[in-house]
């Protein structure tokens, strides 16, 4: 934990108490600030009360006492309308941060030189996030991965010197930490996301330039024109800026060729890392987070060999295109947190013969839009309520069957891609929300590994 001293002594005021809200409130708590702490959920205030923890409904607060309201980042700021909380603080002068403004200060005050990492975009976080934290652990760096990613920032252990922090900010968590500053931000790149939080495309852009604008080095994806734009501008503001890309090549930075992390300089380019034979990497996607990686890894300090090392001894991001088993030429892997159809692009890009398993809640827009990947699927097994949405967009383009359930589904796919005895992937990759038949995206990934180590024959990668 990472008690928060920088409120010692003082009266906060905090709202919501999920599971990263509970971590705040505990850390404010052990630095000595006096905490009042409220959510709509009875049980979650009584769990808080229950650890000694202060509580009370904020309606009834005379809010000029706090000296700062934190506020959970799954509560609306701005979007479609402040929270009563936020407009309560607002108008006694109170400021509205969140936790990872919380760890910025205690960073800045105990050890402002431990170097810092974060991590935004659209997609491809939490693989990035992941990637770097690896490389620094397997490196022998003292490593500590946290934010968006699942893990509380302020669980993490306090800054010292030698201490370095991989942390994944949301678009919600950068709009309550006014002073973050990393050592190294990436913006991976920017699509339509989140629109309800933030009002407008422009807006929600807005708030992800804040990060890598106040970076000591800001790396920046710049297949987009938002995120270009970006990259100029802070590059003009005067910081340093290191360019990415995957579907381009660069005259400086660090972009996905043919398998590969080129490095560029001044025109002139040099293979930097080979991914071909790196499973957990396959897809220029995946080219594009290893780029972003190295550029980070680098601006802190390590050096290429351990860069490298790192990269191929990657396990990869749990439940996003992790290959779990071989039988004989045949990879089975679990990309069950592709909940839709964008999400799951990747990995269909990634395998060229595919024994497909999809279904769940289907989404709008359904899978039409992976029609283009469509000749690479020998035989899909449709489970769930999409089933039979997914069956008429097949057609007769591509052999499915109606598993309905993903053990029948594994079991299927598993049996014909041996009966065709050719090198494929049989790959969980849904493009559907998992609620009609798990809890969430883990729950229905772990029973996939489940269902796959059943099968007779197959060797287990994790």
């Amino acid at each position: 934990m990472i008690p928060v001293t920088s409120l010692r002594g003082r009266a906060v005021a905090l709202f919501g108490l999920g599971g990263s809200g509970l971590a705040t409130a505990r850390a404010l708590v052990a630095g000595g600030a006096t905490v009042t702490a409220w959510d709509d959920n009875a049980e979650s205030v009584a769990k808080a009360a229950a650890e000694g923890i202060g509580t009370g409904d904020l309606r009834t607060m005379d809010w000029s006492s706090f000296a700062a309201f934190i506020l959970s980042p799954g509560v609306p700021l701005t979007h479609p309308k402040p929270h009563w909380t936020v407009d309560l603080a607002r108008s006694a002068g109170v400021e509205v941060i969140g936790d990872v403004e919380l760890f910025s200060r205690e960073r800045r005050a105990r050890a402002p030189e431990a170097p810092l990492i974060a991590i935004t975009g659209t997609n491809g976080k939490s693989t990035t996030t992941a990637l770097i934290a690896h490389i620094l652990s397997a490196s022998g760096r003292d490593t500590q991965l946290g934010g968006n990613i699942g893990t509380a920032v302020l669980t993490l252990d306090p800054p010292t010197t030698n201490r370095f922090y991989v942390v994944e900010c949301s678009s919600y968590q950068i709009d309550l930490s006014p002073s973050l500053e990393p050592t190294a931000g990436i913006l991976l790149n920017l699509t339509p996301d989140h629109i309800d939080r933030h009002g407008t495309m422009e807006n929600y852009a807005a708030v992800k330039e804040r990060l890598v604008a106040a970076s000591q080095t800001a790396i920046i994806g710049v297949d987009d024109a938002w995120c270009e734009a970006i990259a100029d501008r802070v590059a003009l503001a005067g910081r340093p800026v290191i360019r990415i890309a995957r579907h381009r090549s660069l005259g400086d930075g660090y972009y996905a060729q043919d398998g590969s992390v080129m490095r560029a300089e001044a025109g002139l380019s040099e293979v930097f890392a080979d991914l071909s034979k790196i499973a957990t990497l396959r897809g220029s996607h995946n080219g594009q987070n290893a780029a972003a990686a190295i550029a980070a890894c680098l601006a802190v300090g390590v050096s290429k060999a351990e860069i490298v090392s790192g990269l191929a001894s990657f396990p990869g991001l749990k439940h996003r295109m992790q290959p779990v088993a071989m039988l004989r030429d045949v990879t089975f892997v679990n990309d069950s947190k592709a909940t839709n159809a964008e999400a799951a692009a990747p990995a269909l890009s990634s395998f060229e013969r595919i024994y497909w398993i999809a279904g769940g809640v289907p989404k709008e827009g359904g899978i039409a839009s992976l029609s283009s990947f469509f000749p690479k699927i020998a035989k899909a097994y449709l489970i769930g309520r999409a089933a039979d949405e997914f069956a008429t967009t097949l057609g007769d383009r591509v052999p499915f069957e109606r598993s309905q359930t993903l053990e029948k589904a594994v079991a299927d796919a598993a049996a014909d891609a041996a009966r065709d005895g050719l090198p494929a992937a049989v790959l969980l990759s849904p493009a559907c929300a998992s609620f009609d038949q798990y809890k969430n995206f883990e729950m229905r990934g772990d029973a996939f590994v489940a269902h796959v180590a059943a099968l007779p024959g197959v060797t287990m990668l994790i």
